[in-house]
């Protein structure tokens, strides 16, 4: 199993985008990887762990940064 970590940059889009742009890097990650999602969007912080939820993969931590919401995910098989 992987234990990669990685960082997608999804500053300045709105929603759906970073969900979709979330859903794109993971599909190309492998289970045990990391994946820290940098968002502008607040919503990002409701919507991103919602569907990871519902995709089996796990929420390491969310942050609110002031102007940036941080999402760390680790994924799944």
């Amino acid at each position: 199993m992987s234990n990669n970590h990685f960082s997608l940059d999804a500053r300045n889009m709105l929603c759906p985008m970073p969900v979709i742009k979330t859903q794109d890097r993971i599909a190309r990650l492998s289970p045990g990887d990391v994946l820290e999602v940098i968002c502008t969007d607040p919503g990002a912080l409701n919507d991103i762990p919602a569907w990871c939820r519902i995709n089996g993969h796990s929420i390491i931590k969310t942050h609110d940064a002031g102007d940036e919401v941080i999402v760390t995910i680790k994924v799944s098989n």
